[in-house]
């Protein structure tokens, strides 16, 4: 099958961006170290007993997130179990991500955020539309992001699930309203999350630039997989 895409494949953020690549929160042998473009997908599998280190690079760009059993891809992450479980609205360290099923499927072993959103959703061309105007229908967002990088583990459109958004601030108003607000993160800022078993990991480096959240500035996240390797005494 041909992925179509839209997806940028150079880098296209300011000239000057003050940008902090960082190292991973997790202690180990690095056995995967990626960096991905603005606006662009990546994927993984993240092995049980692994640590998933997301820098955020250029600061308050969010990494949208979708989780799955990187064995049974029709178990994936739940807001709903999630917040269910903690007794509450945001993640952050200590919160395990949990699957449909209940299962946990990582956890927040390290966070350098106040606290991490699930609950905004992702963008999509639709809802650029409905917020910034139909000249904005053309911009590619974090859905065709999902799909794109979706399809090349045998997944599409109903497999896209509410996900989570490392390093966007989306606070909870005391009347239930929610609102997208400037960050609270900066260059370099990390977070960890441990597999609890072999997790397929999708992140769509969020493309939006309609908002000032990012200071209209999509930035690069770098991607560290680290392994605790364990020596005979």
């Amino acid at each position: 099958m041909t992925i179509i895409t839209t997806v940028p494949e150079r880098p296209v953020y300011a000239p000057g961006s003050p940008l902090e690549w960082g190292a991973p929160l997790s202690a180990g042998e690095i056995v995967r170290d990626d960096r991905v473009a603005p606006r662009a997908p990546w994927s993984a599998i993240v092995s049980a007993g692994d640590v998933l280190t997301i820098v955020d690079v250029g600061g308050n760009q969010s990494a949208d997130c979708l989780l799955f059993d990187a064995h049974r891809t029709d178990e994936r992450y739940s807001v709903p179990d999630t917040l269910a479980w903690q007794g509450n609205a945001y993640v952050r360290e200590g919160t395990v991500l949990r699957s449909n099923l209940g299962g946990a499927l990582m956890t927040v072993v390290g966070n350098e955020v106040e606290r991490q959103d699930t609950i905004g959703g992702a963008c999509s061309r639709e809802s650029n539309t409905l917020r910034y105007g139909p000249h904005t229908a053309y911009h590619h967002a974090c859905r065709e992001n999902f799909l794109a990088e979706a399809g090349r583990h045998g997944m599409g459109v109903r497999d896209l699930v509410s996900n989570l958004n490392w390093f966007m601030n989306v606070p909870v108003e005391p009347d239930g309203s929610l609102g997208i607000v400037d960050g609270m993160s900066a260059p370099g800022r990390r977070v960890a999350l441990r597999a609890e078993r072999d997790v397929l990991v999708i992140v769509s480096n969020c493309p939006q630039m309609n908002n000032p959240c990012n200071d209209f500035n999509c930035t690069p996240l770098r991607m560290i997989v680290t392994r605790v390797i364990e020596t005979p005494e």
